[in-house]
């Protein structure tokens, strides 16, 4: 190995034990980080009575059912971010 190869190891070092120290600093608080929260789609009452006929046609077990379930809990979460 040359000699000027094993004097860059010592900064390759050093810059990686730094930053493992400064990512520890990232568990900080991000309140001043904006929100901004998806808008959630209002459908009317016919809309989900025409919905909810479909999804009851659907055979059991129908991965539809289950997708549409977790839709429901991101325009939850959506919901809640306002």
């Amino acid at each position: 190995m040359p000699f000027n190869a094993r004097c860059w190891m010592q900064p390759r070092a050093a810059l990686a034990a730094g930053m493992i120290f400064l990512s520890a600093c990232a568990g900080g608080s991000f309140d001043a980080a904006p929100c901004v929260c998806p808008p959630v789609v209002e459908y009317s009452r016919a809309e989900q009575t025409k919905v909810a006929a479909e999804l009851g046609a659907l055979p059991e077990g129908s991965m539809i059912a289950n997708w549409l379930a977790d839709y429901t809990v991101l325009r939850d979460q959506a919901r809640d971010c306002r």
